[in-house]
């Protein structure tokens, strides 16, 4: 049975922005009428490629202090983390195939009419790194987005089905790697529609959800076309960045700096970065877990 992509619902949720290390948004009035409810706490991991190595960093603070994750949801290379930790991987082992792996790893240029690089050889990474390759077969619910590349819509996975062609859907960056073809549909990045699924996420029933975002840094100019396109692309997503800060109760940027999304190398630099965000995050989701009631509107630098 093949997973079934759909759209995830979106409820508007109220609270203030401003920016941080982390902050943490104040739920909406229908999740505070049910106070008495147990706190399921999911992760929605945004994308970034090398960058996004920095969410082995989160997963490692988080599992040291035992933090339960009842989901994790992903796009691009957040959604290879997640389905990776879903599956079993043990997180000292999804950091260490982070800092090693290359770009040779997941793609090979092949010029094509749709694109430069193929993806075919993801299959073979994903193979090595997740312990389930089906969504039944994972130890917590996964999901991972990808889009619809004729709609502009969010293409959702969850549930059922293989999860390698929905991962290699997700990474497809326009214009790099060639679109995916899958149930009649052409599928890109999932960032291109939603940069952090913290809605997903929500949906598959997490109660408090704790967004993992590694923002992009301009500090230099693009040398060239490769990363014109790719930094045109960052500002219109940084438009649309209040769509999944609203379904976020806390979101948590790790510092990357100026590390590029190519530079595989710089792995335990960006583990490190998510290390020290999560770090900080961190009594903010033990006070969910202790019963201190739920985020309240603050911001902790």
């Amino acid at each position: 049975m093949e997973p079934t992509p759909d759209r995830p619902a979106s409820a508007p949720r109220t609270g203030g922005r401003n920016p941080a290390l982390f902050r943490i948004v104040p739920p909406a009035l229908d999740r505070e009428a049910g106070g008495d409810s147990p706190v399921r706490i999911g992760l929605a991991f945004g994308g970034g490629f090398a960058r996004g190595i920095a969410h082995a960093g989160v997963l490692k603070v988080f599992e040291q202090h035992r933090i339960p994750i009842f989901c994790v949801a992903g796009v691009s290379a957040g959604a290879i983390v997640a389905a990776a930790y879903a599956s079993g991987t043990p997180v000292e082992e999804i950091a260490q195939i982070g800092r090693t792996m290359r770009f040779g790893s997941v793609g090979r240029v092949r010029p094509r009419r749709l694109g430069l690089v193929s993806s075919d050889r993801m299959d073979g990474f994903l193979a090595r790194l997740l312990k389930k390759v089906r969504f039944e077969d994972m130890r917590i619910p996964l999901g991972v987005l990808a889009t619809d590349l004729a709609s502009g819509e969010p293409a959702c996975f969850s549930g059922t089905g293989d999860v390698l062609e929905p991962l290699r859907a997700s990474c497809a960056f326009p214009g790099l790697f060639e679109p995916v073809s899958h149930d009649g549909r052409l599928l890109v990045d999932g960032a291109m529609s939603m940069g952090v699924p913290a809605a997903l996420a929500r949906r598959l029933g997490a109660t408090h959800v704790v967004s993992v975002a590694v923002p992009p840094s301009f500090t230099s100019e693009p040398t060239n076309v490769f990363q014109v396109v790719g930094r045109c692309f960052q500002i219109l997503q940084g438009c649309c960045d209040e769509r999944w800060r609203r379904e976020s109760d806390l979101v948590i940027a790790p510092e990357a700096g100026a590390v590029d999304w190519r530079a595989f190398d710089r792995g335990p630099q960006l583990i490190a970065a998510g290390e020290a965000a999560a770090l900080s995050a961190l009594p903010a989701v033990e006070r969910w877990l202790s019963g201190a009631g739920h985020p309240l509107r603050e911001m902790v630098a």
